[in-house]
C-alpha cells in the first residue's frame, strides 16, 4: 500500500519532516511540520527509507501557520512558509548542531545561536527563472525537477526585482533555458542562458542591462557588463556569469563575523574559492600578503578590478585542489567559501600542510561541512565555534562560518 497515515517527530536537513512507516523505515515528507499527523503517499523507496508526498494534514501541528505565497506546496523554491520566521530560524540551527553531532561526531558542538535575518521577505538581489514550453517565467515544481512551474507572484526578490519580471516576456519554445535578474545600486542587469551561441533578439525599454550568457561566455545585448553591489560601503563589480552572495544585509553580517575572529597578528592570508573578492576587500587591509584562489574566469576579472588598489595581493586562477599544493606559503589565515559539495580531500590536506594555525570555512551545507570538519580534526585541527546565518529565509538552507584553531 503506498497511502499511510503516519505522525511526523523532527524536522531534517532538505525541507523535509521525518517519521516512521509501519515497516520501521524513515520517510520524508515535505511542507509537513513535527508532531503532525498526515496522510501520505510514497513517491520513492529505497531499503532503509522513504519519500513522501503530503496529501493531507489531518492534525496540524501548533507551529503551523498560513503559507504568505499561493505557490507554496507546489513551487519548489520554498520549503517553510508554513513556519513562523523565529521557528524557522530555531530549527536551522538545531538541524546545523545535529548534522555535526551525526556526521562529523561531535559531542556538544560549539554551535552559535544563528544570526537572523531582518527582512525575512524579498530580500533577494539575484532571482533566477526556467521557462515554460510557452516561455512563461517559472520555477522547477516541487519533487518535479524535469517540469516548471508557471507563476504569477514570488515573495523573495527585491521589491525592484519583484516589479521587473512580471513585465519579461518570451517566445514559445525558445532557446534561453534560464532567465536572471540581479540587482545592484546601478540598473538591474537581465541575463539570459541558453545552450546556443547565438544571442537572442530582445525588445527592452532604456534602464536595464542585458547579456547573454553562452557557458561563460558573456555578450552584452544593452547597458554595460555588470552591476555594482554595495558591502558596507565597499562596491563590487559584479559580471553576469560571477556568483556573488544573494542577501546582501547578510553578506555584510558575515563580512562583521569574520573580521572579528580574525587573529591579532596577520601576516599571510589565503582566501580560497575568493570569487570576486566579497571577503578579500575587507581582508586585505589587515595583512601584509593576500593569496586569492579562483577557478571562475569572470570572478577572476571581477576580483581584479575590486583588488585593484592593494599593492599585496595575488591571485592564482584554477581549482584549488590543483593550485594550493604549488602555493608557496604559510599562511596565518586561510578563509575557505566553497560551493554546496564542500573541499575536496587535496584541499584539506594542503590546508593541513601549509600549517595555517587559523581556519574560517564559509559553508552553504552544513552535511558537506560536518564532513569537513570531521576531516579538519583528524588533521590537527579544533572546531572553536560554528555560527548559522540564515541567508535564505522560507528555505531550508543553512549558511555557517566555522572557526577552527590548530592543535
Amino acid at each position: 500500500m503506498n497511502e499511510h497515515e503516519i505522525t511526523l517527530t523532527t524536522l531534517a536537513y532538505g525541507g523535509e519532516a521525518l517519521g516512521r512507516l509501519p515497516d520501521g523505515r524513515a520517510v520524508f515528507v515535505p511542507f509537513a511540520l513535527p508532531g503532525e499527523k498526515v496522510r501520505i503517499r510514497l513517491v520513492e523507496e529505497k531499503r532503509g527509507y522513504a519519500r513522501a508526498e503530503l496529501l493531507e494534514v489531518l492534525q496540524p501541528a501548533a507551529e503551523r501557520i498560513p503559507a504568505r505565497c499561493a505557490h507554496f506546496g507546489d513551487c519548489g523554491g520554498c520549503h517553510y512558509q508554513h513556519m513562523s520566521y523565529p521557528t524557522q530560524a530555531q530549527a536551522k540551527e538545531n538541524i546545523l548542531r545535529d548534522q555535526l553531532e551525526r556526521i562529523a561526531k561531535f559531542n556538544a558542538p560549539p554551535v552559535q545561536p544563528i544570526v537572523t535575518c531582518p527582512h525575512p521577505w524579498n530580500y533577494r538581489n539575484h532571482i533566477q527563472f526556467h521557462l515554460t514550453p510557452e516561455g512563461k517565467l517559472g520555477f522547477m515544481g516541487a519533487g518535479k525537477p524535469e517540469s516548471v512551474l508557471s507563476i504569477r507572484e514570488c515573495h523573495l526578490p527585491e521589491e525592484p526585482l519583484n516589479a521587473l519580471w512580471p513585465q519579461l516576456d518570451f517566445e514559445p519554445d525558445t532557446a534561453i533555458e534560464r532567465v536572471a535578474l540581479r540587482l545592484g545600486t546601478d540598473s538591474p542587469m537581465l541575463v539570459l542562458a541558453s545552450n546556443d551561441p547565438t544571442p537572442p533578439e530582445v525588445a527592452l525599454e532604456a534602464g536595464i542591462s542585458v547579456v547573454h550568457l553562452f557557458d561563460e561566455d558573456a555578450v552584452v545585448l544593452a547597458g554595460e557588463s555588470h552591476i555594482t553591489i554595495e558591502v558596507l560601503g565597499c562596491p563590487f563589480n559584479v559580471s553576469a556569469a560571477s556568483f556573488f552572495q544573494v542577501n546582501t544585509v547578510m553578506a555584510e553580517k558575515m563580512v562583521n563575523h569574520i573580521l572579528a575572529l580574525l587573529p591579532e597578528d596577520v601576516n599571510t592570508v589565503m582566501d580560497v574559492y575568493c570569487g570576486v573578492g566579497l571577503f578579500s576587500a575587507f581582508l586585505a587591509p589587515r595583512c601584509e600578503r593576500l593569496i586569492g584562489v579562483e577557478s571562475s574566469p569572470s570572478a577572476c576579472e571581477d576580483f581584479v578590478v575590486n583588488l585593484d588598489e592593494f599593492d599585496h595581493v595575488e591571485l592564482y586562477e584554477g581549482r584549488a585542489e590543483e593550485v594550493i599544493p604549488h602555493i608557496e606559503a604559510r599562511p596565518d589565515l586561510v578563509l575557505v567559501d566553497p560551493p554546496r559539495a564542500g573541499l575536496d580531500r587535496r584541499v584539506v590536506d594542503a590546508i593541513a600542510a601549509s600549517g595555517a594555525p587559523t581556519l574560517i570555512y564559509v559553508s552553504c551545507d552544513p552535511s558537506t561541512l560536518a564532513r569537513d570538519a570531521a576531516r579538519f580534526v583528524r588533521a590537527g585541527y579544533h572546531l572553536e565555534q560554528v555560527t548559522p546565518f540564515d541567508l535564505f529565509p522560507q528555505t531550508y538552507h543553512i549558511e555557517a562560518i566555522a572557526l577552527f584553531l590548530k592543535g
